[in-house]
């Protein structure tokens, strides 16, 4: 029992070692060929950590994208966390803040929101440099633009309309 073990073992030891070098890459020392098991295979217990099935990547839940904005005020704060919330978790898609901008620009389809949109474009075309330069800045003007003035204001009148009682 004790040979089966101390095979395993070797063997154990130089699947390890070659799982090394494949991670750090080639080295300048030659590696010396593990010697080979002469035991029959023991079984696999499932409580190992070394397991001979590949391992997955993992992947990534898919992301839905932020609903179309027609530039509602009362559903401003809730269009933004969505791209916020895209954004932060696929910071890969974006390599700078215009891109995020544009993105984000992309979902205004009606009313305000395409009005507020063409402005900036018109805007560009006038000066030849886009209005908004970072996400920073875009959030602040998205902000004074599409959310809700006096938000408890308006709950409290929501609360004390007619159609409550």
């Amino acid at each position: 029992m004790e040979h089966v073990i101390n095979n395993t073992l070797v063997g154990l030891t130089a699947q390890l070692q070659q799982l090394t070098q494949l991670m750090t890459g080639p080295t300048s020392a030659p590696t010396v060929a593990p010697p080979p098991v002469t035991t029959s295979p023991s079984p696999v217990n499932p409580s190992s950590p070394v397991s001979s099935a590949p391992t997955k990547q993992r992947t990534r839940p898919k992301l839905p994208s932020p609903p179309d904005f027609s530039g509602e005020r009362t559903s401003g704060r809730a269009f933004l966390n969505s791209c916020t919330l895209y954004l932060c978790l696929a910071p890969e898609q974006f390599s700078c803040d215009e891109e995020k901008i544009f993105w984000t620009l992309a979902f205004f389809k009606d009313r305000h929101a395409v009005r507020w949109s063409e402005n900036l474009f018109h805007q560009e075309a006038d000066t030849g440099v886009f209005p908004i330069q970072s996400w920073a800045d875009f959030e602040q003007q998205f902000q004074s633009q599409f959310f809700l003035v006096n938000a408890e204001a308006d709950a409290i009148n929501a609360l004390e309309d007619s159609l409550y009682y």
